[in-house]
């Protein structure tokens, strides 16, 4: 399986995270890790910090990578300048050729999956990249109707029905087929990437309260319940709107497989400080597999060798997890009655185990 890794943004810490946790050797076993980067700056990177086993070789492309080996795709020029800590255009702009470049390769089969490196908003802006992020980035390129900002972490599983938006926007984006448009893909990604045939969904309300049976808004009772009920009578497992504090305080989203939020900051607070450096965001609804740690550029510790590269790692897991599921989803719905011989073989062996050399119950 290979999977390509963006370099993010240079003057972060999107490089030193990539380098740390390539140098396990055991995550060339599972995957060949492809990165779009300048052998150059990478290896400026690499001499900042003081332990490390990394190791890398130059390719074309993609399709040329050698398994069991860390590849790097050469996709801008050797005199691109870093400062460290700072967002500059040229960072903006070496974070966008690298992206491009791992999405060509993707698009001529090349790649299995993306992990994204984090990139820097207003860097990204100089560079007049034209998307708030990632997300609308690959949503735009791909031409699909909509996708979900998925944040995932073991069984806590958070997706947004609006990204980046600012808060006295929200109000105005949250609407009846908005809501719908996204648990839908909520719904289908936790069983086609996620591999949970019958999920139970929360949704949160908007107001606080949950709009306190409209005294303190309408778009609870007026947009959110009718989903609800609907999802219900279609045979799901979804429930809400349930007020978002007491939700997330008593532990309420340990009984569900994904929880729907309304925007960026109630879905995202609780989900980093339940699992800060562990997460992974993911984009669903997408035809590419795309994922990307849940930190930012981190300017602040940026050539101090401390960054954590816990989840970075997570991302790369991830992203070869949904890979897996996917094509097994897919196998299995392809030939339902070859599925079900499947499952059916698989629950007598786990009640007769089978003595492998004798083949004996």
């Amino acid at each position: 399986m290979k999977i390509g890794i963006t370099a993010g943004d240079i003057n972060g810490i999107s490089l030193e995270v990539i380098i740390k946790a390539l140098s396990d050797n055991r995550i060339s076993e599972q995957c060949t890790p492809i990165v779009y980067v300048n052998s150059k700056v990478l290896t400026y990177h690499k001499n900042m910090l003081k332990d490390n086993d990394f190791h890398f070789q130059t390719t074309k492309n993609a399709d040329s990578a050698q398994s069991g080996k860390v590849n790097v795709v050469s996709c801008f020029s050797d005199s691109a300048n870093i400062n460290l800590g700072e967002a500059t255009v040229e960072g903006g702009n070496c974070a966008q050729k690298s992206l491009e470049a791992a999405m060509s390769d993707y698009n001529n089969g090349f790649l299995d999956a993306i992990v994204t490196a984090p990139i820097n908003k207003k860097a990204m802006s100089l560079s007049k990249f034209p998307f708030p992020g990632h997300t609308e980035f690959f949503t735009d390129k791909y031409d699909v109707s909509d996708s979900l900002m998925f944040m995932v972490n073991d069984d806590l599983r958070i997706g947004l029905v609006t990204n980046h938006l600012p808060i006295k926007d929200v109000a105005a984006h949250i609407t009846r087929e908005k809501i719908q448009t996204k648990l839908n893909i909520l719904f289908n990604s936790l069983r086609e990437d996620f591999g949970i045939i019958k999920p139970k969904i929360a949704i949160l309300g908007l107001n606080p309260h949950a709009g306190d049976g409209g005294a303190i808004g309408a778009e609870d009772e007026e947009l959110i319940r009718p989903i609800v009920l609907d999802a219900k009578k279609k045979g799901k497992f979804v429930n809400g709107p349930y007020p978002a504090d007491g939700f997330f305080g008593s532990a309420m989203h340990t009984k569900y497989d994904g929880v729907l939020a309304m925007y960026h900051d109630q879905g995202l607070i609780p989900f980093k400080a339940l699992s800060f450096g562990s997460g992974v965001n993911f984009t669903a609804g997408l035809p590419l597999v795309r994922t990307s740690p849940d930190h930012g550029t981190g300017y602040e510790i940026v050539g101090k060798d401390v960054a954590d590269p816990s989840s970075f790692r997570r991302a790369l897991f991830t992203a070869i997890d949904v890979v897996r599921n996917r094509k097994e989803f897919k196998e299995d719905h392809a030939n339902p009655l070859k599925s079900r011989k499947k499952r059916l073989e698989h629950s007598v062996d786990e009640a007769l185990p089978i003595d492998k050399k004798s083949k004996k119950r």
